[in-house]
């Protein structure tokens, strides 16, 4: 068992984290992480629900009758750094000189293919005319301009885009202003998360940017409200350091720094459950922050998510009745058969085949734990080659099986058969959840209780030239919400569209005009 120093009991201190989370961590890198087991892609009919067009309104209508009564939130984790979005750029600083060689040249020697698309489609970024204002007349012809051009976004002593966080970043062009990712998503809440002309937001951001979104928000909300009639309540949390994870070197010893320090790392929008276990709204809608439409694609986002809502409230209205019935001991045997068909064809629960040989105590103390779950509606898009998680049906290590979104890093593609089932996916899980976090009596569930720890990411990284493993905690949407009860919608594709690189921001998708 792992000593502690009394440094590192103070470093525990001061992070708010306790010993035994320290051991448990070191154990999970010991033993590794096993490869989740695939049992099938979860498709239309089999796992994802597809409304018509008159479900879809009916829906609507369910949210929009039921919402006067209920509090809503918006929650957007937004504490990535847009660093990763620039990289193509960053490759450019690094790699050319336009005192020594032409662009034509540079592109024969590096066929760069991000850097032409970048080049070619300038004037349609939604920062063209800033930085061109700002590099005017320095450029002694258009190679050079170009290279000044994205000089001036990354430097620290200039515009510093690839420090901002990327909700901060110009990503829509109206004209007469340019919208950040910020503005997109309170524009998005006034369009269905408001209630009585108000709309609350809870953005999860990097400690070091709260200066930033609080100037911007002062900036953009008197017009903004004017706009879309709409009083915004925008709140800000941070991930908490409670929730970074022990670093440990190859042979899975603590790796401490040159000052004998232990090592810790962020553990990954995982880690973000805490923050999302302080919410208290009665419908909670989850999103992330590159993922904004400009107006055209405002309606078809709003119906979406409206119609998600709609069918948790519809859902939650049954649930809850049979939660109390259970609780009020008020049951036949038709009733308990009636909630376990509930279970099973509403909420995808799986049943273990000797529930049936259960006596009748353990089956309404199996059918209540079901029942008594929160519960996520996820929007699912058909699968276009996006990167990323999907939607499956996995059996765990107890047998119990359950609708998961999984990423292709927890599938053991050595397996063929598991790779066989990955390629037979036709969705992809964009992050476009609606969630209820209470019971029937309007007490919050303790979210924490409903993570399976098991679905974590071991990666590897180096530190000052060391190598180390480091542990990212089950991803937000992924195994931290494990337990939770779960289904699957298809969604329009026209409501995805997240920005990964800064090409991207070329598509029609995100072109005002």
């Amino acid at each position: 068992m792992m000593q502690f120093t009394e440094d590192d009991l103070k470093q525990l201190a001061a992070k708010g984290i306790e010993k035994d989370k320290v051991r448990n961590q070191i154990q999970i890198f010991k033993e590794g992480i096993p490869f989740v087991n695939l049992v099938d892609a979860a498709v239309i009919d089999e796992g994802i629900l597809k409304f018509t067009v008159r479900e879809q309104n009916s829906l609507i209508n369910t949210f929009e009758e039921t919402k006067a009564g209920l509090s809503l939130l918006k929650f957007v984790p937004a504490s990535g750094a847009a660093s990763r979005m620039f990289k193509a750029l960053f490759n450019f600083l690094d790699a050319y000189d336009p005192k020594k060689e032409s662009l034509e040249q540079y592109f024969k020697r590096t066929n760069d293919s991000d850097l032409k698309v970048f080049s070619k489609g300038l004037k349609n970024f939604p920062f063209y005319k800033t930085v061109q204002k700002r590099i005017k007349g320095k450029a002694s012809n258009s190679d050079e301009e170009l290279y000044l051009f994205v000089k001036e976004m990354m430097s620290e002593d200039a515009l510093n885009y690839g420090f901002y966080p990327k909700g901060l970043l110009p990503f829509h062009d109206y004209g007469d202003h340019v919208a950040t990712p910020f503005e997109e998503h309170l524009k998005e809440a006034s369009n269905y998360a408001k209630v009585d002309g108000e709309a609350n937001l809870h953005f999860t951001i990097s400690e070091q940017h709260i200066g930033m979104f609080t100037k911007e928000y002062s900036a953009i909300n008197k017009r903004l409200s004017q706009t879309t009639k709409t009083e915004f309540n925008v709140a800000y949390s941070y991930q908490k350091g409670s929730t970074d994870t022990i670093a440990v070197d190859m042979d899975n010893n603590p790796f401490r720094n040159s000052d004998g320090s232990l090592l810790f790392r962020p553990g990954g929008h995982g880690a973000l459950i805490e923050n999302l276990n302080e919410e208290e709204a009665d419908v909670i809608f989850i999103k992330n922050i590159d993922n904004v439409v400009v107006p055209k694609a405002q309606e078809e986002l709003a119906k979406s998510k409206k119609m998600l809502a709609g069918l948790l409230l519809k859902i939650q209205e049954k649930a809850f009745a049979y939660a109390k019935r259970i609780d009020d001991n008020n049951l036949t045997a038709d009733i308990m058969l009636e909630i376990k068909e509930f279970l099973e064809d509403k909420l995808n629960v799986r049943f273990v085949d000797k529930y049936q040989g259960f006596s009748i105590g353990e089956q309404i103390e199996i059918l209540k734990d079901k029942i008594n779950r929160p519960i996520r509606i996820c929007g699912m898009v058909k699968n276009e080659g996006e990167p990323g998680g999907g939607p499956f049906w996995i059996r765990n290590a107890h047998n119990h099986v359950s609708l998961q979104i999984i990423e292709s890093a927890q599938i053991d593609m050595s397996d063929e058969k598991q790779v066989d089932i990955l390629n037979n996916a036709t969705h992809f899980n964009p992050v476009d959840l609606v969630c209820g976090v209470k019971n029937y009596k309007g007490e919050k569930f303790n979210l924490l209780n409903f993570v399976d720890h098991k679905q974590g990411f071991i990666t590897e990284k180096t530190q000052g030239g060391r190598a180390l493993k480091a542990l990212e905690l089950p991803g937000l949407w992924n195994g931290a919400m494990a337990y939770w009860n779960t289904i699957f919608v298809e969604v329009p594709l026209s409501t995805f569209n997240p920005v990964k690189t800064v090409n991207d921001l070329l598509k029609p998708s995100h072109q005002v005009s």
